[in-house]
C-alpha cells in the first residue's frame, strides 16, 4: 500500500463529490477521512448557519482557516473543505505549503443533476436556484483551476471509480503518494 506523505485536500463545488469520493479515497489509502465543517462545528458546539447567524462570515473563515492549519500539520489524511474555503488565498497557501488540493473537477449540468433536489444547501435557497449554482460556479472557477491536481467528475462514474482515478492522480505526486512503501502482496 502505497504511503500517504502529506494531506490530500478535496476542494471543489457543491455537489462535485468531496465527502462521499474523499470518504472512499481515505478507505483506499488506509488513512483518516475529516471533513473541515464538522470540525469548526464540533470545536465551535454550534452549527455552520448558527455560526454565521451569530459571528458572522469572517468570524466563521476565520475558525475555517484554524482547523484547515491544525489539520494540515496533523497525521496525513483525506480532508474535505467547504465549497468557499479554496477561495481564500490563506487557505490555499496553507494548502499548498503543507498538502496537496485535488480538485473535482464537474460542469455545471452535472453539479445541478447532484444537487438540485437537495434542501441542506443554504446557498441555493434562491428564486432561481440554477442561476444561482451557475453564478457561484462561475465565480469559484478561478480559484479551483489553482488546484494542485485536477480530476475529471462524469456522471457515469461510481464513487469507486472516481477514487481509483484520484490515487492514479496522487501517484503522479511522489511527494504525496509514496509508492516505495508497498505491501508483500502488491
Amino acid at each position: 500500500m502505497p504511503q500517504l506523505n502529506k494531506t490530500v485536500v478535496m476542494v471543489g463545488m457543491m455537489g462535485a463529490g468531496k465527502t462521499a469520493v474523499g470518504t472512499a479515497v481515505a478507505r483506499l489509502l488506509k488513512v483518516p477521512f475529516v471533513d473541515s465543517d464538522d470540525e469548526i462545528v464540533k470545536a465551535a458546539s454550534r452549527s455552520i448557519a448558527e455560526i454565521f447567524e451569530r459571528d458572522g462570515e469572517p468570524f466563521f473563515r476565520d475558525r475555517e482557516f484554524e482547523v484547515i492549519g491544525r489539520l494540515l500539520r496533523g497525521t496525513p489524511c483525506v480532508l474535505s473543505t467547504g465549497g468557499g474555503a479554496f477561495l481564500s488565498e490563506r487557505n490555499r497557501a496553507q494548502i499548498r505549503a503543507s498538502g496537496v488540493s485535488v480538485w473535482l473537477r464537474a460542469d455545471l449540468e452535472l453539479l445541478w443533476q447532484r444537487v438540485r433536489h437537495k434542501t441542506t444547501r443554504p446557498l441555493l435557497r434562491t428564486a432561481n436556484p440554477h442561476e444561482t449554482l451557475r453564478t457561484l460556479y462561475e465565480a469559484r472557477l478561478p480559484a479551483y483551476e489553482m488546484a494542485d491536481l485536477a480530476v475529471d467528475a462524469s456522471p457515469d462514474y461510481s464513487i469507486e471509480q472516481m477514487a481509483v482515478r484520484v490515487v492514479e492522480a496522487l501517484k503522479t505526486r511522489p511527494d504525496v503518494l509514496d509508492e516505495t512503501a508497498k505491501d508483500d502482496d502488491a
